[in-house]
């Protein structure tokens, strides 16, 4: 199947990797042109402006936008939808918000446009490991986007079916789903964050704790020595709180125990900041995940050893690296 990918960096460029070693022919446009070239080498078709994108694409056009959330992702998918045509599709696939998804569809429906929103989990490691997908926008453009779905997700591989599950084919299971219309991919993976942000705190916390235990302000005989690296290992192994967030971290202690290579100084990409904001407006309580938005905010003013842990997990999944203090 042909698709246009538009934004080659970590992220676009590996999940074009991806397509093509399932077979896919992808089209692939990026205004640093390195990004281009490179993807060319490995068999991709490259563009050198969006007219000359759009134009080896063919028809019903698929566009799959995969830029930095904001003013770059409204320019480039209104930008792109001014040279398509009625049938033709434009997935977002960035961390985009989902109240904008809403408005772009009803803009782009009007040309007869199909918009589809994917929230896309997987981070650096999705080329190898898969992409977990969660999808918005209508059934027939959905459905057309099928067997791009099906490359980019896990697949079932050799993860059992939760148990009371019945058997039947869904593509849950693959490790992709519909949500539902426009923008409910997009909230799907904005919870997604959120609760990542709460995993990633409470981890933190918790070896902050450990690594404080041989206190001096402690009495002598409740003070212990922890080898930190060591039990990040042994929780990997049949405790219930072992994850994948669990395993990166325990690779970045083993790197660095002190983890002396970060600042501490924790960004954040917007989707915490939604997600709070949701739960205002549904009047839901989010303790932890609120509290765990407001640390981010604390550690550009202070940094702990939890802060740092943060840093490790969000440049392990995610290749995101710190922004330095000023």
């Amino acid at each position: 199947m042909q698709i246009g990918m538009i934004g080659l960096g970590k992220m676009g460029a590996n999940m074009v990797r991806r397509l093509m070693a399932d077979g896919h022919h992808c089209v692939g446009f990026d205004v640093n042109s390195a990004n281009v070239d490179a993807l060319v080498i490995e068999g991709a078709e490259g563009a050198t402006s969006l007219q000359d994108f759009v134009a080896k694409l063919q028809t019903p056009r698929i566009v799959w936008c995969m830029v930095p959330a904001g003013e770059l992702t409204e320019s480039t998918v209104m930008g792109v939808a001014e040279l398509l045509d009625s049938g033709d599709v434009i997935v977002d696939g960035g961390n985009s918000f989902y109240k904008d998804d809403v408005r772009r569809a009803e803009l782009l429906a009007e040309k007869g446009i199909h918009y589809v929103d994917v929230g896309t989990s997987g981070g650096v490691w999705g080329v190898e490991r898969g992409y977990c997908l969660m999808i918005g926008g209508p059934e027939i453009a959905v459905d057309l986007l099928d067997p791009i779905f099906k490359t980019l997700a896990p697949g079932k591989g050799d993860i059992e079916l939760t148990p009371g599950r019945t058997d039947a084919p869904n593509t849950v299971e693959q490790g992709y789903i519909h949500c539902g219309p426009a923008g409910s991919g997009h909230f799907v993976k904005m919870i997604h964050n959120g609760i990542e942000y709460g995993m990633m705190m409470a981890y933190a916390e918790g070896f902050d704790i450990m690594r404080n235990a041989d206190s001096e302000n402690l009495p002598d005989n409740l003070r212990y020595n922890l080898n930190l690296t060591d039990i990040a290992e042994v929780w990997r192994r049949g405790s219930v709180v072992s994850s994948w967030l669990l395993d990166l971290t325990a690779t970045a202690l083993v790197e660095d125990p002190d983890l002396s290579t970060y600042s501490g100084y924790v960004e954040d990409s917007g989707e915490g900041r939604w997600t709070v904001q949701a739960a205002i407006d549904e009047a839901v309580p989010a303790h932890v995940l609120t509290a765990a938005l407001y640390a981010r905010f604390r550690s550009r003013q202070q940094n702990t050893f939890s802060d740092k842990m943060i840093s490790a997990m969000r440049k392990k999944f995610g290749g995101h690296i710190e922004k330095k203090l000023s």
